[in-house]
């Protein structure tokens, strides 16, 4: 009586463990398939995260040479000509930068009329100036540089504190104190850009 009894039992669960093994085998699949998805997503993302850093790390090569060079010779933090010419020229890829050689948003009575933003009045606005435009981006860390040595028409040490600065972080607040850039986080922009890439490493 007790076996018939366990045989029954056999028998009568049989169908529900055949389908708690296809149950199984579907939820197996389904998570192996999201799983799959989500590699596959990653995968395909990663490419240009990785591209957006070789172009950054690329901007920063090409003007390591020369923005050295001119701290050795005018007392420049190099860090600072790097933070400045990546914020200001969105790495190399504002038209700017890209089409007229100006990475750091120098304007001139002569040049090229493009359209700008400025900080006015606690507003960002939109306006149009002449920019001055150059033969190469060698070319514009230079004229770069010889505007923080020869300074403004108005004041030849306009300037003056950003070269004798001790460290970076009190050049960029120079900077921003003598008016380079009407953004009032300037200062703090160009010191989360070095700390972040790293570009202190290249100061002499």
């Amino acid at each position: 009586m007790v076996n018939r009894v366990g045989r029954r039992k056999k028998k009568k669960n049989y169908p529900q463990l055949v389908l708690l093994g296809f149950t199984v085998l579907f939820l197996g699949t389904f998570a192996t398939g999201i799983a799959d998805k989500y590699s596959s997503s990653q995968a395909t993302s990663q490419p240009t995260t990785d591209s957006e850093t070789q172009t950054k790390q690329s901007f920063i090569k090409k003007l390591v040479p020369v923005a050295q060079a001119e701290q050795r010779q005018y007392g420049v933090f190099t860090s600072i000509t790097l933070a400045q010419a990546a914020l200001e020229s969105d790495w190399g890829q504002s038209e700017l930068s890209a089409k007229y050689n100006n990475l750091f948003g120098i304007k001139s009575s002569t040049g090229s009329l493009m359209t700008t933003q400025e900080y006015v009045n606690g507003e960002w606005v939109t306006i149009k100036d002449t920019f001055a435009v150059y033969n190469s981006w060698d070319d514009s860390v230079k004229a770069h540089t010889q505007l923080f040595v020869n300074g403004t028409a108005w004041n030849s040490d306009h300037y003056g504190s950003v070269l004798r600065a001790t460290s970076y972080e009190q050049a960029a607040q120079a900077l921003q104190q003598q008016g380079y850039a009407t953004d009032p986080d300037y200062a703090q922009k160009l010191i989360s850009l070095i700390k972040e890439y790293n570009l202190h490493q290249y100061d002499l």
